[in-house]
């Protein structure tokens, strides 16, 4: 492709079908949990490792896919990403057993920490900075809009043929895809390619990042004080200050952190972790609030798609008009929004009418669509570009932290209240978390106002 304006909006596309892909894959497979117990023989303990192992090998591989883009260059990894995904995804399918389909899960995570890492730099190389809002804002749709189909697209695949066409329908999605990419992906120049890699580092951040989500998400099944808890815990708090005092020594670090002394590249990594806190909290909490109303699982997921399909009709807008007025407005509004969204779910009671509900839901969906695009494009301006890979590892992996950590503490807030309060649990477990989530937005959102506008680097 020569025509540059041409090429970048195929980008775009090859970079929203992978987007689309991933996250059609992550929201698909939680449909299917009961039907691979009860095809595999397996419990409902062993089947969830199928959720949890792709959770903690995606995450923990983040920052070292962003820093192998930096060093080998974006275009590489994340085609390498695009066919490992696809043809791991082949393998979930073929499994006959749990333990392949665990391991093929890994394999396939391991892939989309390239796509993950690297999909952001390709977008900001490919557009220019007064650009850079609007493609991260389309990208986003397409994350949402995978969010909001898998569940009824994997209930209607694994009715009609089976659970693993839920894993083959991303073969030819994926072979379009990584073609597309091929051809549009302009093959980039790593500026720092004789850099050696930090193998301490990324070995101390893997292990330090897998022990500390794995602690958050087992944490209200095994019991926070429990010992493996508490042992895993431990691991987490050595390795990751391990991993802080390698990266502070060596010449050649995985993660500079010199780039958290950018006010608004902090920023936005810190408030995009507590707005997935809050927004996982929202998805864990209000199924439970559904259910203990009398409404049918039907009915709750169709009640709960109107979150992500706002957020879907919010970001484009949201992303272009950072372009034009700038990232700190957007930012702000869309936190007091999400704080205001918050604020309605944590009035929900025994006598709330439904709407109250979707309301809430709405505002939090409008607040969360107009923050991401802009916020994204705050991060990636602020970074240099030799860095703009590891960046978008860090924003990816503070994203998936804020997902496991708001489950984890709307579970430890569910369970506590549950212990004390018995029926009531449920609208006093939802008041507590959400009033909480939504007292740090609002702060999140002060915060942001607050710091200064940098110029975006190019």
């Amino acid at each position: 492709m020569s025509d540059r304006s041409t090429r970048k909006w195929a980008v775009l596309v090859a970079v929203g079908i992978s987007t689309f892909m991933s996250a059609l894959d992550g929201s698909i497979v939680n449909t299917l949990l009961p039907l691979l117990g009860r095809s595999l023989g397996a419990s409902v303990a062993d089947v969830e490792w199928v959720v949890t192992v792709y959770l903690l090998v995606v995450s923990g591989l983040l920052l070292v896919a962003g820093r192998l883009g930096d060093l080998r260059g974006h275009k590489v990894i994340f085609l390498s990403g695009y066919a490992g995904f696809t043809l791991s995804s082949g393998l979930c399918g073929l499994a006959p057993t749990l333990g392949w389909l665990v391991a093929a899960r890994a394999l396939q995570a391991l892939f989309a920490s390239l796509l993950y890492a690297t999909a952001p730099a390709i977008l900001s190389a490919s557009f220019p900075p007064a650009e850079r809002g609007r493609a991260l804002g389309l990208q986003a749709v397409m994350t949402y809009l995978g969010l909001a189909v898998g569940p009824p697209l994997g209930g209607f695949l694994s009715t009609h043929f089976g659970w693993a066409s839920v894993f083959y329908v991303n073969l030819p999605i994926g072979t379009v895809g990584c073609w597309l990419a091929w051809r549009a992906v302009e093959r980039d120049r790593p500026a720092v390619s004789r850099a050696r890699f930090d193998i301490a580092g990324a070995v101390l951040f893997f292990v330090g990042l897998l022990t500390l989500l794995l602690a958050l998400n087992k944490g209200h099944d095994w019991g926070w004080a429990s010992l493996p808890i508490c042992g895993l815990s431990v691991v987490a708090v050595v390795a990751l200050g391990a991993f802080i005092a390698v990266e502070r020594r060596v010449p050649e670090p995985m993660l500079d952190l010199a780039l958290f002394r950018i006010p608004l590249f902090s920023g936005a990594v810190w408030t995009a972790m507590l707005t997935y806190v809050t927004i996982f909290a929202v998805l864990f909490l209000l199924p439970y609030y559904l259910a203990w109303r009398g409404h049918s699982p039907g009915t709750a997921g169709l009640l709960l798609m109107c979150q992500p399909l706002v957020m879907m009709a919010t970001a484009p807008a949201a992303g272009t008009l950072s372009d034009r007025y700038g990232t700190r407005i957007l930012v702000v509004a869309g936190l007091l929004f999400l704080a205001a969204g918050l604020g309605i779910l944590s009035t929900l009671g025994a006598a709330s009418p439904v709407r109250v509900a979707i309301l809430g839901m709405v505002v939090v969906g409008f607040g969360v669509g107009l923050f991401v695009a802009p916020n994204n494009s705050q991060l990636l301006g602020a970074a240099p570009a030799h860095r703009r890979g590891i960046a978008s590892g860090v924003l990816a992996a503070s994203r998936n932290v804020g997902m496991v950590l708001g489950v984890g503490l709307a579970g430890a807030f569910y369970t506590t209240a549950l212990a004390n309060y018995g029926p009531d649990a449920v609208p006093v477990g939802i008041s507590w978390t959400l009033r909480l989530m939504a007292t740090l937005a609002f702060l999140a959102a002060l915060v942001n106002w607050r710091l200064r506008q940098h110029p975006q680097a190019a």
